[in-house]
């Protein structure tokens, strides 16, 4: 567990000028915190416009998190002094402009996020002074594969360089477009006509997208997690995928991902395998949306599970066996959905009986209405007393009559609502 030491401080001194010279910008305040003695230094959503200066902490910061803030421009020499970085984080800014010496002296930088910016363009030389640079992140940029892209595009193709701009996509021109800066053909980005003869042609610019291939762009199905969400790496990966209007989970969610926010979407139904690929997952919020059905394997996968909150949706039961991977579930959050307490619910109450270290919240009945706003679990030992005297009365003298009998794999079968059972593979026969 993550145990660090928040330090609230004002930052000393005035932002670093920029090209206009203003030096009026007043530093926010910025959060230090140190982790197995790195510091960290937050400076996300402080409306910064420019990079303060590495003075300003106790201490050079080992993680400069400047995300969400409203710097346009990255200009030389930007980050001198901030020599010992191993990460920054610069998504979600307004960087156009990204000179080539902006990066110079960051020879320990492991991690740079520049995803969710307006950069269309970006030299090779802007990353050689990173040696030791493992993850670029670049999607969510207008690049502009033309000519002036070549030279990173060709670094990006590099096999050993499999983390650096994996997502990244043309945006122009209109024959590439959409296309993974991984994929561009480093030859198509050159291609020009030879200029006309006559008068320039008011259509010439048009007129040079049709030297690229014009190739129909991939019907793309599922959103792109990377894409549609904010991946944030510190203190620990994190997406942030809320209020992105998704109806459907994105695919390509990275393994590596800790907690995962979907809250306030219009997500209706998980289908199977939705989270097969984030093996890592420790949370999972999919509050207030539309939820009313879950796949029996749409949580599959997640082994590692300790929290999932499904709170506020439309859920009315869970299919058999939908639980099951979640060994290491110790919270649980239900409150907002119109349970339905008939046969249907019992699944979901067997299983939470049999995982007792699981803490859960909100399982009222919502119906039929003479059962409102009962606890879940008290109609299903209601249900069961009722169902234990009936076969009482069946009996006499104490004994049960052996055709009452229910083997194990009856009993299974008998948890699960009859029009949601699949074809019986066995068929048990009793031997008097």
């Amino acid at each position: 567990m993550l145990k660090c030491i928040v330090l609230l401080i004002r930052v000393r001194g005035q932002g670093r000028q920029g090209r206009s010279g203003d030096s009026r910008h007043q530093v926010p305040e910025c959060s230090e915190y140190s982790d197995s003695e790195d510091l960290f230094v937050d400076c996300q959503g402080r409306k910064l416009s420019s990079i303060p200066t590495a003075s300003s902490w106790s201490r050079a910061p080992d993680h400069l998190l400047l995300a969400r803030n409203r710097i346009r421009a990255l200009h030389d020499g930007a980050f001198s002094g901030f020599e010992g970085l191993r990460s920054l984080d610069l998504q979600q800014n307004r960087i156009s402009v990204l000179e080539e010496g902006v990066f110079l002296g960051l020879i320990h930088l492991t991690t740079l996020l520049l995803q969710h910016n307006r950069l269309g363009t970006l030299s090779e030389e802007a990353l050689i002074p990173m040696p030791a640079l493992r993850y670029l992140r670049l999607h969510d940029n207008p690049w502009s594969c033309r000519c002036t892209l070549d030279s990173l595009v060709r670094t990006l193709q590099v096999p050993s360089n499999r983390n650096l701009g994996n997502h990244a996509r043309c945006a122009e021109p209109v024959g590439l477009r959409g296309r993974k800066l991984r994929q561009v053909d480093p030859e198509l980005l050159c291609v020009e006509l030879e200029p006309p003869s006559d008068p320039p042609d008011p259509q010439w610019e048009d007129q040079r997208d049709s030297t690229y291939p014009l190739q129909p762009i991939p019907i793309r199905g599922k959103p792109d997690a990377t894409t549609s969400c904010h991946t944030y790496l510190f203190p620990t990966p994190r997406l942030d995928c809320r209020s992105r209007d998704l109806a459907e989970v994105p695919a390509d969610i990275p393994g590596d991902m800790v907690h995962m926010d979907l809250s306030q979407n219009t997500l209706r139904r998980l289908k199977a395998r939705d989270f097969v690929e984030a093996r890592s997952l420790r949370s999972l919020n999919l509050s207030d949306n539309n939820l009313e059905d879950m796949d029996t394997a749409s949580l599959s996968g997640l082994l590692h599970l300790h929290e999932l909150d499904l709170s506020n949706n439309n859920l009315h039961f869970f299919h058999y066996g939908v639980l099951e991977d979640l060994y290491f579930l110790s919270l649980l959050r239900l409150g907002g959905n119109p349970w339905v307490c008939d046969y249907s619910i019992h699944y979901l109450v067997y299983w939470l009986r049999l995982h007792p270290g699981v803490s859960h919240s909100g399982l009222l009945c919502h119906s039929p209405p003479e059962l409102r706003g009962k606890s879940v679990e008290d109609y299903v030992h209601s249900y069961n007393r009722a169902c234990s005297q009936t076969e009482h009365s069946q009996t006499e003298y104490g004994q049960t009559d052996p055709e009452l009998w229910v083997t194990s794999m009856e009993l299974q079968e008998e948890m699960e609502p009859a029009h949601l059972r699949g074809q019986q593979k066995y068929h048990v026969t009793r031997l008097n």
